[in-house]
């Protein structure tokens, strides 16, 4: 197969992590030759990186199965990722499928491509037991042009009761800490400005840095030596749990030169009954404590939530628990997930069953929610100076980007601005829930 021009193509399913490793699996093909292509063109190779949080993980995976073989029916499909480690048998039946690899085998990809065929049984399974996953591999991936997502960690050694990411992803462990700076230094030196740190528990980085539960380094550690490379302009932290987001590490983001003034963290639920069903780690106490914390010291910073609904035992009662509880919180913006049953969780054989309908209610009353919120935060930022990183994509005539506080703006496009940070004052509120800004002349001149 080596003698002749290679394709390969990409469709990455599921979270930030997803493309980030996406990303480190398409570098690994394009140093051997391959040329990368759209997924809807004819290529030797499909690769679609699944994810198992979704609900119709399977759909999904089929849908994309049958893209590929409509553009080329002899090209070879691959499926990796979460749902590719989860029901591995499953997949290798879906027709068109020739290989699965798991958690372990699909940072290997190259050395079972040599000699695949095109299969017209089922497609081969390497996937070994998630228990084996001790390894890492560090990887980032290119967003935009103007932002990067880099992984410090994976696995999760919490048991939540309706999370299925420690059967895909194994147990916690984490980058090097010199891995994730070189790894860093790389971005900066690809003048992207944003960095992006994903994990499926970045706040237990340290954990598993030497393929063991020892670990010389914190979460703190690892943001402390980021915040001294030099040539990033921002670096944002995905997603930290609440009960690891200490008070350090919000002071150092309070202080830091390229960190912003932006955190996701997991709430799940504003009950405190339900949070113990969930196997939460923190009660909303503890919650409004961090809130408050990063409010005292960052007033303008963007504060995002996930919160589920229809957990199994949640009450209108206890779902109004959590709302009156967000309603109440000084947050900009909320991601609502509708609880959706998972095999091999505990939270399957539980009572209190949220019939589909009321699942669907709740998060639309939460979506609304989250609306009024993150107006109401944009509101408070109206009339300030903001540095905004402008992105490459011309959407009829407007440019978009985000200020360091996750205000997203827009403005006329003007290609000098592309990937540049630029200090603009923020007028008003459109239409499309974006605000506008005056362009850098006029605030020029406001400024003499």
């Amino acid at each position: 197969m080596s003698h002749f021009h290679r394709t390969a193509a990409f469709h990455t399913l599921g979270c930030k992590l997803n493309f980030a490793e996406t990303s480190t699996i398409a570098r690994q093909l394009t140093d051997a030759g391959y040329d990368k292509v759209g997924f809807d063109e004819s290529a030797n190779i499909y690769v679609i990186n699944t994810c198992s949080v979704t609900e119709n993980a399977d759909r999904e995976c089929k849908l994309h199965v049958k893209r590929a073989m409509k553009a080329n029916p002899e090209g070879l499909v691959v499926i990796v990722g979460c749902y590719a480690q989860l029901k591995p048998e499953e997949i290798s039946q879906i027709e068109g499928v020739d290989l699965v690899l798991g958690a372990k085998e699909k940072f290997n990809i190259l050395s079972y491509l040599d000699d695949l065929e095109k299969s017209d049984n089922e497609g081969i399974v390497h996937s070994c037991e998630i228990e084996e996953t001790d390894f890492f591999i560090g990887s980032y991936s290119i967003g935009d042009r103007t932002r990067a997502f880099l992984k410090v960690q994976d696995g999760c050694d919490y048991k939540c009761t309706y999370c299925t990411i420690p059967l895909a992803r194994g147990i916690s462990r984490s980058d090097t800490i010199e891995n994730v700076i070189n790894n860093a230094k790389e971005i900066a030196g690809r003048d992207i400005k944003e960095i992006v740190l994903t994990g499926v528990n970045i706040g237990d980085y340290g954990k598993g840095e030497f393929g063991n539960k020892r670990h010389e380094h914190t979460f703190l550690d690892l943001i402390s030596e980021l915040d001294q490379v030099e040539g990033i302009e921002r670096i944002r932290i995905s997603s930290i749990e609440p009960n690891l987001l200490k008070d350090e590490s919000i002071e150092l983001v309070s202080k830091s030169k390229s960190f912003v003034p932006h955190f996701h963290i997991p709430l799940q639920s504003g009950s405190d009954d339900l949070l113990k069903k969930m196997k939460r780690r923190y009660l909303t106490k503890l919650y409004n404590d961090r809130v408050n914390k990063i409010r005292e010291v960052m007033p303008d910073a963007a504060i995002g939530v996930d919160v589920i609904v229809g957990f199994p035992g949640e009450t209108e009662e206890l779902f109004m628990e959590t709302y009156n509880f967000l309603n109440d919180l000084p947050i900009t913006y909320l991601h609502v997930f509708t609880y959706s049953e998972r095999e091999n969780t505990e939270a399957v054989g539980m009572e209190g069953v949220v019939p589909i309908p009321e699942r669907k209610k709740r998060n639309k009353m939460l979506r609304i929610l989250s609306e009024k919120k993150k107006m109401a935060f944009y509101q408070t930022q109206l009339g300030k100076t903001l540095p905004v990183l402008w992105e490459h994509e011309n959407k009829d005539g407007k440019m978009y980007g985000f200020t360091e506080n996750y205000v997203r703006v827009q403005k006329d496009f003007d290609p000098s601005s592309v990937n540049q940070i630029e200090f603009l004052k923020l007028e008003r509120i459109e239409a499309d829930g974006t605000v506008s800004v005056m362009n850098s002349f006029e605030s020029f001149l406001e400024k003499i």
